[in-house]
């Protein structure tokens, strides 16, 4: 028998998750296959922990990674497709924006043979001026990846396990998972479906924490903003070269007054303003690079439950109860 697995990030969600495991188990349940759920707890502060553990001594096919503090969404995410062994893998955010009744019909495009079945935002219920950003984001940053990344699709996805084992060797600490999915390639498609409301609560993730995450897709799929520092900088030197040329026409031909120090001062502030950007899009690439050279672990479990067979050497937990509840 085929077998399932189902990744679910969570961060203080306490008012959530009773809802969401509920839709979840019964929305698995609904399939031929084995399945289990793995809820990955980013360092929650509130009754999460608890109420996973709960889950987790009440079925078998509940299981928890908990990490040691909070890592990021991105990373939770990560942390979870490497504690994974089912042939395949659904994503999905732990808010229930994305419906867990969505999860049959990304099933069904598995089973027509596609390596890895995104799900495609219709609509979002959000403020506008969130889905106007997120709108924004997504195809920008197609437009200047270097990999084919669909617009519109976020974390909400399936995965062949082939997928799943080449995301887990990829080895970069500022991870964006729905970039890495579709660098792997193979047979991709999409389902479109209607993101519903937040169920309860606060979004979890910040506008800063959102704006690094695109920063972080940006700069780890795309070189154009260093080629794009060249080029304002062949651009500046052009005109400067022409600004040199009237300025000793006027002076050898003409005999014009000389601009003064109105002039030379936009110039100087212009330059400035040219080159602090360029520093710091170099400094965002330099700063990844000094990332990943520190060879630093991307997370670290605190504890797992259910999941006796999961650590590796790169991810053993801090404690040695893996299973107790």
């Amino acid at each position: 028998m085929k077998t399932l697995e189902a990744v679910v990030p969570v961060y203080n969600e306490e008012a959530i998750l009773p809802e969401l495991n509920r839709r979840l188990v019964d929305a698995l349940g609904r399939l031929p296959y084995e399945w289990r759920i793995i809820y990955v707890d980013d360092g929650s502060r509130d009754r999460t922990p608890d109420l996973l553990a709960d889950f987790a001594a009440a079925d078998s096919r509940v299981a928890v990674v908990h990490l040691s503090r909070n890592f990021g969404q991105q990373l939770a995410i990560s942390a979870g497709l490497a504690a994974t062994s089912a042939d395949a893998v659904v994503l999905l955010d732990g808010d229930l924006q994305d419906p867990p009744e969505v999860v049959p019909l990304l099933v069904e495009k598995w089973e027509d043979g596609y390596d890895v079945v995104y799900a495609l935002k219709r609509e979002r219920k959000e403020a506008w001026p969130k889905r106007v950003l997120f709108n924004l984001f997504y195809r920008v940053l197609r437009r200047l990846s270097s990999v084919d990344i669909p617009a519109d699709a976020g974390n909400f996805s399936l995965m062949d396990r082939s997928v799943v084992d080449m995301v887990n060797k990829m080895p970069e600490r500022d991870r964006y998972v729905s970039g890495l999915r579709a660098y792997v390639g193979g047979r991709q498609t999409g389902v479109e479906f209607e993101r519903a409301a937040r169920y309860a609560g606060q979004p979890r993730q910040s506008p800063l924490k959102l704006m690094r995450m695109a920063t972080d897709a940006l700069f780890a799929f795309s070189e154009l903003p260093l080629r794009l520092a060249t080029f304002m900088g062949f651009l500046v030197s052009g005109v400067a070269f022409l600004v040199l040329v009237s300025v000793l026409y006027q002076k050898l031909v003409s005999g014009a007054a000389i601009l003064g120090w109105a002039s030379t001062m936009t110039s100087i502030l212009f330059l400035g303003g040219i080159q602090l950007i360029a520093v710091g899009v170099i400094g965002e690439y330099i700063g990844r690079i000094y990332n990943e050279a520190k060879g630093r672990p991307a997370w670290v479990v605190g504890r797992y439950r259910n999941l006796s067979g999961a650590a590796t050497d790169a991810a053993r937990p801090l404690h040695d109860e893996r299973d107790s509840v």
